[in-house]
């Protein structure tokens, strides 16, 4: 499997920020790590290896990037304000430097003409920010599977709420969305995946939530609930990504 690290300054964050791609070739996909999770837990929790057929086989290239919930999620003694600004400085890393960087990329390695959606994936914490990036950008992300998350930004910020807190939140945004939105058809261009299990540490309540928006509003996001016995862990996201991946890179 190929592999190349990057270190890059952020104007965004006024930071080095690092990621690591995986692949060759394909259509582009971000990584978001778990909660506090950097760039090569792709890697270190053997992500990497569940992928690889698709990787190997040039039908993907994954970019692993990092967070910064340290600093904003889960530094909830922190002020909510600060929090969630620096939060969106993060979102503007994404959208302005990181996409434009796989785009680019992906075009080079593909001879592609036009710049690619993305697909956003992530587990846990990262399923949360990998949703969150789906619906609120789809001129960039055309394609979403997001495995165990929380889609309310109450996880992070509690019953406080203002404007930026609520462009991070999911459930409150997208039930606010008006059925005739030009968004629902960008959304509904590709193909998106939303799953949780039944099982010790999931949280399945803002995933029901979100089920009940898309079912009003006409969003074609599979919603999968799994068993009772599928916890909150790796082995069961292993198994998710195998059953789901096909589906997702399927072409109409």
């Amino acid at each position: 499997m190929e592999m190349q690290y990057f270190k890059m300054y952020s104007p965004a964050l006024n930071r080095d920020m690092e990621c690591k791609v995986y692949g060759h070739a394909g259509r582009p996909v971000l990584f978001i790590p778990c909660q506090d999770g950097r760039f090569f837990d792709f890697e270190g929790y053997k992500m990497a290896e569940v992928w690889s057929p698709w990787i190997e086989s040039g039908q993907v290239m994954v970019i692993a990037i990092d967070t910064i919930d340290k600093e904003t999620w889960s530094d909830k003694n922190g002020n909510a304000d600060y929090r969630i600004s620096l939060h969106e400085d993060w979102i503007r890393y994404i959208t302005t430097e990181v996409v434009p960087f796989i785009q680019h990329m992906a075009m080079q390695r593909n001879g592609w003409s036009e710049a690619p959606g993305i697909m956003t994936f992530g587990c846990s914490l990262g399923a949360t920010h990998a949703v969150n990036l789906f619906y609120r950008f789809p001129q960039h992300f055309d394609s979403m599977m997001a495995l165990s998350g929380i889609f309310t930004a109450e996880y992070g910020f509690g019953s406080y709420m203002n404007a930026q807190i609520y462009e991070n939140s999911p459930v409150h945004y997208l039930d606010q969305m008006p059925y005739h939105h030009p968004y629902i058809p960008m959304y509904n261009r590709g193909r998106s995946v939303i799953c949780v299990g039944q099982g010790a540490w999931e949280q399945p309540e803002t995933t029901r939530k979100l089920d009940e928006i898309f079912k009003r509003n006409g969003i074609n996001t599979w919603v999968d609930f799994w068993g009772n016995d599928v916890n909150h862990d790796w082995p069961w996201w292993y198994k998710q990504v195998v059953h789901y991946l096909p589906w997702l890179l399927y072409q109409r």
